[in-house]
């Protein structure tokens, strides 16, 4: 196992996981900061108030985005079992 194909599988992987992560936290942050702008404004200080809102839209944005969430996850896969025996017969 070579160290520039242990480098590159770790930057796929880190690559793979901010765009994955990146839709679910971007709508969670837009959500939390639209639900805590209409407490600013109607003064509702309900600490609580904001989960309902965050987890309806994750769960929506999950939904949609799903197909190309798992799409992006098979690439990943893909580069893993094609570089599999390299990475386990180490030797």
């Amino acid at each position: 196992m070579s160290l520039d194909l242990v480098v590159e599988i770790y930057r796929e992987m880190l690559r793979t996981a901010v765009i994955v992560a990146t839709p679910i936290l971007g709508t969670a942050m837009l959500t939390g900061l639209a639900v805590s702008f209409l407490q600013t404004i109607t003064s509702i200080n309900e600490q609580t108030l904001t989960f309902v809102p965050k987890i309806a839209a994750i769960a929506l944005v999950v939904g949609l985005m799903l197909p190309w969430i798992l799409t992006h996850l098979m690439t990943f896969l893909r580069l893993i079992l094609t570089h599999a025996p390299g990475l386990l017969l180490a030797g």
